[in-house]
């Protein structure tokens, strides 16, 4: 599915940045696009691009996360490391249908914009109470879905920092090589 390792380094170790970089980043930006339909104008397809690539980047990470899980001591940190890191694909593939759907209705109600100016000069446009139910639901649904993406993100490096560092540092000072 992807490399697992990278110039002799396990690939997940240096995959998991991307992952940590674009899930938050593709939460920040569905819930901007969210709440301003301008900003989703603007993002145009950049946003379900985004998604698709955070939702890309997962299992990528995550395969090159098993290999490397097989090729270190049995550890108990390291099975609920893995264990959690399995939870993230469901919210990327959240956000990644929440994007594009946002992308679709912002592109469905852009054309009916313009063919209701067209056709119509009423002082309330037809289908305004719809979109302001649509757009509360994509609100919520993208502060729902963002939270949780960032959470199991947050809880699976934790957990993997846990697991890579106990044991494996002192808590008093080293002495400096070549002091006496």
């Amino acid at each position: 599915m992807g490399p697992t390792l990278i110039n002799g380094i396990p690939a997940h170790v240096l995959f998991v940045h991307v992952v940590v970089v674009l899930v938050p980043l593709t939460a920040l930006a569905l819930l901007a696009c969210a709440v301003r339909p301008q900003l989703a104008r603007r993002f145009g397809l950049a946003l379900p691009v985004l998604a698709a690539v955070t939702l890309v980047s997962v299992p990528i990470t995550t395969h090159a996360g098993e290999w490397l899980k097989h090729h270190v001591a049995s550890d108990p940190l390291v099975r609920q490391h893995a264990e959690l890191g399995d939870g993230l694909l469901p919210w990327t593939v959240g956000l990644f249908a929440l994007a594009v759907a946002l992308w679709w209705m912002q592109r469905r109600t852009e054309a009916a914009s313009q063919a209701d100016s067209a056709t119509v000069a009423e002082e309330v446009q037809p289908g305004t109470r719809a979109r302001g139910a649509l757009k509360a639901a994509a609100v919520v649904l993208s502060l729902l879905l963002g939270a949780g993406a960032v959470v199991q993100t947050y809880r699976i490096g934790d957990s993997g920092a846990r697991a890579a560092w106990h044991d494996n540092f002192s808590t008093t000072r080293t002495p400096e090589a070549g002091s006496r």
